[in-house]
């Protein structure tokens, strides 16, 4: 059974309600009609009837649960948690209602905000920053958690590397140039996501262009630092650095370059020193290498909601859903 595969039996296992907002986009109808023929999830829909109905033409997805904002008894009690929410910036019931009733995005976040829904996936037609604005704003982080980052899950068909091919590369979504500290911090929260999502223990390597000293150079020196950091913070975590990237996931490699590390050359959750070689690296290998990308999936925030990139595919949809009811049963 594939990665994909034992996600989507986890998350059947015990059935989550996922919102997705973005009914003006086919792909999340597409996505619809798989979950619920599949039963990975129980899915809400925002938005007027009228609309889902043209928009889901000719897909069945009778078995999804359609809110409109407009319509539904609840939306006044999410107008007014939202106020109380956002009363330090000025927000009023006026204001509040005009972004519920408008940015599907906002009320789906009200939703799982409320309880209504254990989790949301949107960014298959906003950006990052869209997607993320309201979770930030209404859900905030998960207590204990330092940043909220993100991180792809790649599966790399007939690799030997990482776990079976598996891999959890960070920061490759949200964080463009962490200092030190929020690198080890990425760092702790990928352990955990890997740990979670792939069930086998994690092996982290702090990336640079440098292997133990090799270059010098500010960049080299802030990887440095980080994973002291990360050490200090997490001494029973299998996690060394810094590492150039085959000295981190091939064995002959990292035995040459890094002797007596216990990472290096095994190696399956890549932390990237900057978004630029995080972006870079995961589309990459998603392209060259024919691998699945689920992501970017954040990390952090208090309840589970997922981001998609905006290329993705109604089948990628599916696979991050899934990834989120998984999440969602951690909870």
């Amino acid at each position: 059974m594939g990665f994909i595969d034992t996600i989507k039996a986890r998350a059947k296992a015990d059935k989550k309600v996922i919102v997705l907002p973005e009914t003006e986009d086919r792909r999340t109808y597409e996505a619809t009609a798989q979950i619920l023929k599949e039963g990975i999830a129980d899915v809400v829909l925002v938005g007027s009837e009228e609309a889902i109905k043209k928009g889901s033409e000719g897909l069945d997805i009778s078995g999804a649960k359609i809110v409109d904002p407009a319509t539904s008894e609840k939306t006044q009690g999410y107008i007014d948690k939202l106020v109380e929410l956002r009363s330090k910036k000025g927000m009023t019931p006026e204001q509040a209602k005009e972004i519920l009733l408008n940015q599907y995005l906002y009320y789906g976040v009200m939703m799982v905000k409320m309880g209504d829904a254990d989790g949301m996936v949107s960014g298959a037609c906003h950006s990052t920053a869209d997607t993320l604005r309201p979770c930030l704003q209404i859900l905030k982080t998960k207590p204990g958690t330092k940043l909220v980052s993100a991180f792809f899950l790649m599966v790399v068909p007939d690799c030997e590397y990482g776990a079976n091919g598996t891999f959890v590369f960070a920061d490759s979504g949200l964080n463009q140039n962490p200092n030190p500290e929020e690198l080890a911090a990425i760092a702790a929260s990928s352990a955990e996501s890997f740990k979670l999502l792939v069930e086998e223990e994690p092996v982290v390597a702090m990336l640079s262009h440098s292997t133990k000293g090799s270059a010098k150079h500010a960049d080299v020196d802030k990887v440095v630092e980080a994973t002291r950091i990360a050490k200090e913070q997490n001494p029973d975590l299998k996690l060394d650095g810094e590492f150039q990237l085959d000295a981190a996931i091939v064995p002959s490699v990292g035995a040459s370059k890094a002797p007596g590390s216990e990472v290096a050359g095994k190696a399956n959750t890549l932390i990237f020193p900057d978004l630029d070689a995080g972006n870079i690296g995961y589309k990459l290998v998603q392209r060259l290498a024919k691998a699945e990308a689920y992501g970017p999936v954040t990390q952090g925030i208090a309840k589970p909601v997922n981001d998609l990139s905006r290329g993705c595919s109604a089948e990628d949809i599916v696979g991050v859903v899934a990834i989120t009811a998984v999440q969602c049963q951690a909870e």
